[in-house]
């Protein structure tokens, strides 16, 4: 588990496709703490460190995981955030966040207002339904605060610190970035919806009956 508090930015080494698919990554505080078997978010993506060597990760990554999120795009020489998965004495200082993407966007705007910076994100109907005004979504990795929905796209204001501490102020117009709903939503939806007739247990009867 994820808190999406971006730890640095890290470096593309290396990109492998194929057979035998990988990538390999420079970066500096995560190794303080690092082991085979961790699980380390990159751009929002979690992935296993299969090996390391002084400031260089390996993690294997899945074709299908290149085809499907915003690693694919990425070359030798990018830069990704990173994040640890979250240790049990830590702060919580972001949302549940899981690593396991719903899905991508592309950015459709970008506004300067003051000093934050408004992003405005594409995205499809699998995504949206899940968006909620003055929630929590991962972008790339980064927990960030809806500020506003619409019907094929939400919008994040960001504050200087994000820009300077995540890769999100590199992106332009068009690039593809990876999406992850907050999972309470998404098992909100699965608790209320789940029983042997597929039909939802919540009526207005229900309701009424517990006080709502």
């Amino acid at each position: 588990m994820f808190t999406g508090i971006v730890e640095e930015i890290g470096t593309v080494k290396k990109i492998v496709r194929g057979q035998k698919a990988y990538l390999e990554i420079q970066a500096d505080k995560i190794f303080s703490d690092i082991h085979i078997g961790d699980s380390i978010a990159v751009n929002g993506v979690c992935l296993t460190v299969t090996s390391f060597s002084g400031k260089v990760f390996t993690a294997d990554v899945m074709n299908e995981t290149f085809s499907r999120s915003s690693l694919g795009s990425l070359k030798t020489g990018s830069h990704v955030n990173l994040e640890r998965a979250m240790s049990a004495n830590g702060r919580f200082g972001g949302h549940i966040v899981s690593g396991h993407i719903d899905g991508t966007g592309k950015i459709a705007n970008i506004k300067k207002d003051g000093n934050a910076v408004w992003y405005k994100i594409s995205a499809g109907e699998n995504i949206i339904k899940y968006t909620v005004e003055k929630g929590s979504i991962a972008i790339d990795g980064i927990s960030l605060t809806v500020a506003r929905v619409e019907k094929d796209n939400f919008s994040v204001s960001i504050i200087p610190h994000t820009s300077e501490e995540t890769i999100l102020s590199e992106k332009k117009l068009g690039d593809t970035v990876n999406l992850e709903n907050d999972i309470i939503g998404k098992y909100v939806e699965r608790f209320l919806n789940f029983n042997k007739t597929g039909k939802s247990n919540i009526t207005r009867d229900f309701l009424a009956e517990y006080g709502f």
